[in-house]
């Protein structure tokens, strides 16, 4: 093999090479933007459901709020009665019993 033959060989490999390196290089570019793309998207989606999570928390909490509201009422109501209930039966047995 002449020594022109060997450098249009060399020649031949390389360029071959040099355009495998130039498509990798274009692919690796696709596969970065999309991958940007991606977490973009997700970054906006994960902005929203964060969103709605705080306005979830917030109505949950509203609501927790009243039924604390309705539950300390009724306990208050439930305590006049028993203390009116007991009084009552002190009056019914002061008044039955002899003096």
């Amino acid at each position: 093999m002449t020594i022109e033959e060997r450098l249009a060989r060399i020649e031949h490999v390389s360029a071959g090479s040099d355009e495998q390196r130039r498509k990798d290089r274009e692919t690796d570019c696709a596969l970065w933007r999309e991958t940007q793309q991606q977490i973009h998207e997700l970054t906006i989606r994960i902005a929203q459901v964060n969103d709605n999570l705080g306005a979830r928390i917030d109505q949950l909490a509203g609501e927790a709020a009243a039924r604390d509201r309705e539950t300390d009422r009724r306990f208050r109501e439930t305590d006049a009665r028993i203390d009116k209930t007991v009084s009552a039966i002190g009056q019914l047995i002061a008044s039955q019993t002899p003096r």
